[in-house]
């Protein structure tokens, strides 16, 4: 019976509670607003329906398996566990998502033809449907060739506030307010977003071919008009962010709703059994245009809505969702992400072209905002630090994207169970001193963490489902013993 209660592992340190101090200031855990809202009729569904809309997003895709999840924490009450949702490992969290294990094609793919071949032209309606559900074009079109100046201030609309947060009742609030600071460039910002992802589709087969001007200079890809901007008097910067994904974008009473997505790394904190929880980041690349024509700044990702674009950026990020500048680019290297930016934009419109069935928009077999970064990342410096990342190798076999699908296949992928890097883990981090965290509990966490990665003594955690295997694996063992002992009895008898 000892070696029984060994094997299934009794422990005996005391159950870990997750700290619910110190707060930012004007912040809340989502434990705190549910303890207050979860008894109201119908709100804990609606919230639970509000959770994929847009923002930042890391690979926090809230799928029916991660929406019972929560759910039933909220409605058994169980705060501790809200307060580090989901805290599985991404072995757990794939099958939740119902990763892509076969290749989809396109519906018109004849038998035999390579998956990601083209099939017909984009100009059939369906496919033009699909170009703009996936990129935004704004008053530009796929098949309209033109010149656009950007010589003046743009005459698109400003950004208010009232498009961008929703009222729940009950004091809840949907959604981040504008930016003071990135807001009033957003008319030039969101017409410069429009004409890269124009200039990107110039790539595809078949589209008209748009040419922008700036300051004398033209260009027809997104990386020429970086170009024509550094020639013409601006300065570009583009800088590889990081940043704590929020997957809720709530707000309570006016404050704001801390709402991480907690991933385990199977990395043992010294000193207790726990694994270190991190909460998943989101990474994005950022371009800062100034100069005498243009003032914008602008992001690229492929997001939880199936684009992979260029964006606005003009939303206020809650304090505790933080950020940092991996790495900074100019001159050469700004233009060459760029680049690599643009062949990555296409890459994804033939996946939406020969896979239009993907759900999601292929948010998750075709990666997450992770992979498309860490793969230029990787290109550019040699070294990739991001997690997670969640591509499906097998779909990235478009010839026509020969050169994208070579990055993607050059990182690492974590849709298997293996633990991650160390590297990735601490790199995808939105900062590198741990005592500007304010999420309770984990900047000592990692601190402890660290410490035993620089000193050679970072031991890994089994999994749930290996920790079972090799209690099972040891019962067995110990029944087998028990077998033998008991017939060497009989035979002696």
């Amino acid at each position: 019976m000892s070696v029984f209660l060994a094997l299934i592992g009794c422990r005996s340190e005391a159950p870990y509670v997750v700290p619910e101090e110190p707060m930012p200031a004007n912040t809340v855990l989502l434990s705190q607003m549910m303890r207050e809202l979860s008894a109201t009729p119908g709100f804990t569904d609606a919230m639970l329906a509000r959770l994929n809309e847009g923002g930042k997003k890391g690979p926090a895709l809230m799928t029916p398996a991660l929406m019972k999840k929560l759910r039933e924490l909220i409605l058994g009450k169980d705060w501790q566990a809200l307060d580090r949702f989901p805290g599985w490992t991404m072995q757990e969290v794939n099958p939740t998502v119902g990763v892509i294990t076969r290749v989809v094609k396109h519906p018109d793919t004849p038998p035999g033809t390579p998956s990601g071949a083209p099939t017909e032209t984009w100009t059939t309606g369906a496919d033009k449907g699909l170009i703009t559900e996936y990129l935004d074009l704004g008053s530009y079109s796929p098949e309209k060739a033109e010149t656009v100046s950007l010589n003046e201030p743009s005459t698109l609309p400003g950004l208010s506030n009232a498009t961008l947060v929703t009222e729940m009742g009950a004091g809840v609030v949907k959604g981040d307010v504008v930016n003071p600071k990135l807001a009033p460039m957003h008319a030039d910002s969101q017409r410069l977003a429009d004409v890269l992802n124009r200039l990107g589709l110039n790539a595809l087969d078949g589209a008209a071919t748009v040419t922008a001007e700036v300051g004398g200079e033209t260009a027809t890809t997104p990386e020429a008009l970086m170009q024509a901007l550094v020639r013409s008097g601006h300065t570009v910067r583009v800088f590889d962010s990081r940043y704590f994904a929020n997957f809720g974008h709530f707000h309570f009473k006016g404050q704001d709703v801390m709402m991480p997505f907690f991933v385990n790394s199977q990395i043992g904190i010294p000193g207790t059994k726990r694994s270190l929880l991190v909460p998943v980041s989101h990474a994005e690349y950022e371009w800062e245009i100034r100069g005498p024509k243009v003032n914008a700044d602008v992001s690229w990702y492929f997001g939880i809505d199936g684009k992979a674009e260029f964006r606005t950026m003009d939303t206020l990020d809650q304090a505790w969702v933080l950020g940092r500048h991996a790495h900074e680019y100019r001159d050469a290297d700004a233009i060459e992400v760029t680049r690599l930016v643009g062949k990555f934009l296409i890459m994804y419109m033939h996946q939406h072209l020969s896979r239009p069935d993907l759900p999601f928009g292929g948010y998750y077999p075709l990666g997450v905002c992770q992979d498309g970064v860490a793969a230029i990342e990787k290109k550019m410096t040699g070294h990739d630090t991001l997690f997670p990342n969640t591509a499906d190798a097998a779909l990235f076999d478009d010839p026509r994207d020969a050169e994208a699908n070579a990055m993607m296949l050059a990182i690492p992928k974590d849709r298997s169970g293996a633990p991650p890097s160390p590297e990735r883990i601490f790199g995808s981090l939105p900062v590198t001193d741990f005592h500007l965290i304010t999420i309770p509990g984990l900047a000592s966490d990692l601190e402890a963490v660290h410490a035993a990665w620089q000193d050679g003594s970072l031991e890994r955690t089994r999994s749930w489902i290996r920790k079972m295997t090799l209690r099972l694996v040891g019962v067995t063992a110990l029944v087998v013993l028990a077998g033998i002992v008991v017939w060497r009895r009989r035979r002696r008898q």
